[in-house]
């Protein structure tokens, strides 16, 4: 990647194609994450981040463990009210409405990329 992530939007480039992505860089976008929202169109990626949590979550999510280059390292379906394990080499954290992923191919080990 090679550089500083910072919050806003971008296109996230996956195996099914492009999806749109919210990044949450700072303490205070990483934070509020998906609280109080009813889904998403798209994905979350949360920078820098190694484990998430679904308390008070309206929805559940699909979770993906992404290293520094955006490589994933671990996927699962997260329930509402549910706390993840951390996952020590993980740098990033990419939530999505729960199935999207599969729906997008992604899979462990892929590579994802972040376009503008």
């Amino acid at each position: 990647m090679g550089h500083e992530l910072k919050d806003g939007f971008a296109r996230l480039s996956t195996p099914g194609g492009d999806v749109p992505l919210e990044i949450a860089a700072s303490r205070r976008t990483r934070t509020r994450g998906l609280l109080g929202r009813d889904g998403l169109d798209g994905a979350l990626l949360l920078s820098a981040c190694n484990s998430v949590h679904t308390l008070r979550m309206r929805f559940p999510i699909d979770v993906a463990y992404l290293t520094k280059d955006l490589r994933v390292l671990d996927l699962h379906t997260l329930a509402a009210n549910r706390l993840a394990r951390p996952r020590l080499r993980a740098r990033h954290v990419m939530e999505a409405t729960a199935g999207a992923m599969d729906a997008w191919g992604i899979t462990l080990g892929a590579q994802l990329r972040i376009g503008s």
